[in-house]
């Protein structure tokens, strides 16, 4: 057994984690030319929470023999391991006007929570790899058959600023009520783009991106004028 671990995010900065990887024999013992006894085994990782999905080839381990550092996991695939502990946020929805929206007036649209980057680290004796997400864009589809494109997270509407002035970089103008649609609401959903990269021992590397979503119902309605004038 090689003692390892690995570091979720949480709050306090991460938690280590033990972890075992257990060379576990699949074939009755045999003897190998010139090495003697021994068995062929396969690496698995295993502890309470993780789940090991890797395929690692068989290796033979003479009787006695404690496994070396080429035996051990390679940084690509404790890279692998720590890319499945990242636990990213789900995304929070939060809008101006705080309640109904109103035709042809600009919509603010931010994410107050599910934003930043986040990061794991897997390792074993002599070698660490940590996994980074970072968040890239917001893809809004805001349920009258728009979308919109932002490159961050939106920037928080303040109380006492201009109502009718559009979001300097992630806002909406609905044309239309949404009177006619289920609930009366638009079905509004906020799609994080996460860029993921790992290095450690010298390596390093991409995945493919991650994406998570967040939902929301933006209820809008058409602006009144009410005219007291006589006549």
């Amino acid at each position: 057994m090689v003692t390892a671990s690995y570091k979720p995010p949480t709050t306090n900065g991460g938690v280590v984690h033990a972890a075992v990887f257990r060379p576990t024999a699949f074939r009755a013992q045999a003897a190998q030319p010139g090495q003697g006894p021994g068995a062929w085994y396969v690496w698995k990782c295993t502890t309470e929470g993780v789940m090991d999905g890797l395929y690692r080839p068989p290796v033979w381990i003479a009787d006695g023999q404690q496994p070396g550092a080429a035996l051990l996991p390679s940084p690509a695939e404790l890279a692998q391991m720590a890319r499945k502990q990242l636990r990213l946020p789900s995304p929070s929805i939060a809008a101006n006007p705080a309640g109904d929206q109103l035709v042809n007036l600009p919509t603010w649209m931010w994410l107050s929570g599910g934003w930043g980057p986040v990061s794991a680290t897997a390792s074993v004796p002599g070698v660490s790899v940590t996994a980074v997400a970072t968040p890239t864009s917001v893809s809004w589809a805001m349920g009258d058959g728009s979308t919109v494109t932002c490159t961050g997270a939106g920037t928080p509407y303040k109380a006492g600023a201009d109502p009718k002035a559009p979001s300097p970089d992630c806002g909406h103008v609905y044309r239309r009520s949404s009177a006619s649609q289920p609930g009366q609401a638009y079905p509004v959903t906020a799609t994080v783009h996460w860029t993921v990269t790992w290095s450690g021992a010298g390596q390093g590397g991409t995945f493919p991106d991650m994406t998570t979503t967040g939902n929301a119902t933006f209820r809008v309605a058409e602006s009144q004028a009410l005219n007291n004038g006589g006549g």
